[in-house]
């Protein structure tokens, strides 16, 4: 006859056991205690449980709930049982005596101490340790009791249980932090020994009691720490290595690596995973035959592996970070929780791995098994969720059977049974049994959920198809890699990007793509020859798009001033209306900046046209000294040019922004004749004669060479490429030359 699972938890005002399926009731004959209850644990073989309140621990039988132990242990954090649960052992917070000594914290008890009861004293502890660390705090014991063992410095010491004053053997080993008592038949400790002095670290297997030399041993890198997981038979040991730090820098969370050994020294592998990225988490088949191990960057890959490290069977890709075997070995859970959604696949593994449902248990962080094989506890505890904090149990096939709400949980369990107490029918999902009335209220109030909205879309891509790098693997987008370059290579500026010229929003540069003659990488005007600029560095598809987009506001000026000149025999105030700048008011007084009012401009000397910002460019250039006026001055009586602040008039046959510095012959006016007409253009303003328009490039780079001499002069230190750019000249003036130009 199948017995009735049992689970136990507790909260901030008390602890509650409850029997499961089908009933779902508490168990009869318990007293629920209430106060500061610190900790609570069922016996392994699930005939005992037990819980520390501030003055005592209180042991029950787990079957009718009646009291069978008081243990007079005060402020216990920690308890735990022997697995046959003849020995009970609490751990309290060290402390020093009156000689500064520390206090012997770790105490073992016999759970039914029939000497005590008979005399009617209090019990006696069998034995005391210091333990210091909480970390590790229990004994392991063989599984019949018949030893026990606890590390120390460099070595790990082994009793037998009966007289745990005496050390029974030791097994001497440098260095080591950690070790794991098989569970099966055979007496076998595994015992870790992390990286020292440049030393690998190593798992080392031995008997007992033949502990002189290990009979399965394995050596490595990158492990600081380790988890130590023996299958149930206790023939093979996965070992988990974890770094601190990833010094490759794609992990904030170190390094993970997997390990398979068999307790006889016969195999011994690194598992060989294909995908990048952190081990979420393994798990043996209680059948001892085959694991599986959660890896990988999300969406993460599971994979179920025999005893020989084979990949057998792989899931699909998923957000999962959890596996885990039912009791019987016949199905097994991957679900992705803590930052995960809470969605749980049940599959079938006896036929053929079929998927049986997903369950959507958001916010859990406990999740287990029940011992009949068939229902699942998930629970949202405290302080990993301090809201919504409650118990959950679901049926394989995924229906909700039992809701309970609660305030502050801090822990929850099964009872520890045997699964051979439940034995499976064919089809152990079929009849549904019939839901508790609390989930039947929850599911009534819970709210429907709505279709999922999506990841927000801004509008101009609304209705177009995902690209894929913004896909998870499992939706059809590309494999998320990690570049494996650490952040501290020297070639790496320190916010993690290369120093390459890119312009933001603009497709990358073609690395062969030719540079067109007279510009720059990734726009703007080549310095070829001066020694500005990367002259072989290629264009970028950007800069060839702005490149066309001047060469035709070139073309379209040229034809457009070519068509204009059929009306340069305009009269002098047709033409001063034509070059007069739109942006002025009607009356001319919008932006005239005059010394009065009713100032009227020589013949020659009216603004120049184009747009106001273009104006203020200009001027600004010639505040910075960049430009200086080389339109035909006003000649004076004398024969002298002297210039007003108000004319800015230039000469169409002649290149502007000419360097004062430079004698320029100025041709003179013929008597008797008026002076032609000009037509006024701004540098920035698309259009001009191409030739004209080198000339200014040249004249440009002379003002620009002046003026570092005159800089090198005044005593200033020069840079190589401003050097350069001076050593330049006379090719700059043979050019010039070459153009007809002789200024």
């Amino acid at each position: 006859m199948a017995g009735t699972s049992q689970f136990a938890y507790r909260t901030l005002k008390g602890i509650g056991v409850v029997n499961g399926a089908p009933e779902y009731e508490s168990l009869p004959g318990f007293e629920r205690p209430e106060g500061n209850l610190r900790c609570c644990s069922y016996s392994p073989c699930g005939r005992y449980f037990a819980w520390a309140s501030p003055d005592k621990v209180n042991i029950i039988n787990a079957d009718t709930g009646t009291i069978v132990s008081t243990l007079p242990a005060e402020n216990v954090f920690e308890l735990g049982f022997s697995p046959l649960g003849t020995y009970i052992i609490t751990w309290q917070r060290s402390t020093k005596d009156e000689n500064g000594d520390a206090t012997k914290n770790l105490k073992v008890w016999l759970v039914i101490d029939e000497k005590a009861l008979a005399e009617g004293v209090d019990k006696e502890t069998v034995a005391r340790f210091v333990q210091k660390s909480q970390t590790g705090w229990n004994l392991q014991y063989t599984y019949d009791e018949k030893f026990c063992a606890r590390v120390v410095t460099n070595e790990i010491q082994i009793y037998e249980s009966h007289d745990l004053t005496t050390v029974w053997n030791k097994i001497r080993v440098e260095g080591v932090t950690d070790f794991a008592i098989s569970p099966g038949k055979s007496h076998t400790i595994a015992v870790f020994v992390p990286e020292r002095k440049g030393q690998p670290a190593a798992v080392r297997v031995y008997n007992v009691p033949e502990s002189t030399t290990p009979v399965s041993q394995k050596n490595f890198f990158k492990g600081d720490k380790v988890q130590l997981k023996w299958n149930d038979n206790g023939t093979s040991l996965i070992v988990l290595a974890q770094t601190e730090v990833d010094k490759t820098g794609k992990s904030y969370y170190g390094e993970t690596t997997l390990y398979l050994l068999s307790a006889n020294g016969g195999f011994d592998s690194r598992i060989d995973l294909d995908k990048e990225g952190p081990i979420h988490d393994v798990s043996w088949s209680p059948k001892s035959n085959s694991f599986a191990v959660v890896y990988g960057y999300m969406p993460a890959k599971t994979v179920i592996f025999n005893s020989k490290a084979q990949a057998v069977h792989t899931f699909p890709l998923a957000p999962r970070n959890t596996v885990l075997f039912s009791p019987h070995g016949r199905y097994v859970l991957v679900a992705g929780f803590g930052n995960l959604a809470g969605q749980m696949d049940i599959y079938d593994l006896e036929k053929n791995v079929t998927k049986i449902c997903t369950i959507e248990a958001s916010n859990a962080s406990v999740c287990e098994w029940s011992p009949d094989g068939v229902h699942i506890l998930t629970a949202t505890t405290s302080p990993r969720l301090r809201v919504d904090n409650g118990i959950r149990i679901w049926h394989a096939g995924g229906s909700l059977m039992y809701n309970e709400d609660l305030n502050e949980l801090y822990h929850v369990c099964w009872r520890p049974q045997s699964a051979s107490t439940y034995p499976l029918s064919d089809n152990p999902l079929s009849p549904m049994p019939v839901p508790h009335s609390s989930a039947t209220q929850y599911m009534a109030t819970r709210k429907t959920p709505s279709k999922p909205a999506g990841a927000y879309r801004p509008p101009g891509a609304r209705g177009q198809v995902t690209p894929l790098a913004f896909k998870r693997e499992d939706e059809g987008g590309a494999a998320y890699v990690r570049d494996g370059i650490s952040s501290f290579a020297s070639s790496i500026n320190g916010f993690g990007k290369s120093r390459s010229r890119v312009v933001p929003g603009a497709e990358p540069a073609e690395d062969n793509a030719p540079l067109p003659p007279g510009a720059a990488p990734g726009g703007g005007v080549s310095l070829t020859g001066t020694g500005e600029g990367a002259d072989g560095e290629p264009l970028s598809k950007a800069a060839k798009k702005n490149a066309k987009k001047r060469e035709a506001k070139k073309a379209a000026a040229a034809a457009a001033r070519d068509q204009g000149t059929g009306n340069s025999n305009l009269a002098p105030e047709q033409n001063a209306n034509r070059i007069k700048s739109p942006s002025r008011s009607p009356d001319g007084r919008g932006h005239q900046r005059s010394r009065s009012r009713n100032f009227t401009p020589a013949p020659g000397l009216e603004p120049p046209a184009g747009s106001k910002k273009e104006r203020s460019r200009s001027n600004s250039r010639r505040q910075r000294g960049d430009t200086t006026s080389s339109a035909h001055p006003h000649q004076h009586a004398n024969g002298t040019a002297k210039g007003t602040p108000n004319q800015k008039v230039r000469n169409a046959n002649a290149p502007m922004n000419i360097n004062t510095s430079a004698q320029i012959p100025i041709p003179p006016v013929p008597q008797g004749e008026e002076p032609p007409e000009l037509e006024v253009t701004s540098p920035l303003t698309p259009g001009g004669n191409p030739h004209e328009k080198k000339i200014r490039g040249l004249l440009k780079k002379i003002r620009a060479i002046e003026d570092l001499k005159m800089r090198f002069a005044g005593g200033e230190k020069l840079e190589d490429t401003q050097v350069r750019k001076i050593s330049s000249e006379d090719g700059v003036r043979k050019e010039l030359a070459a153009l007809g130009y002789f200024g």
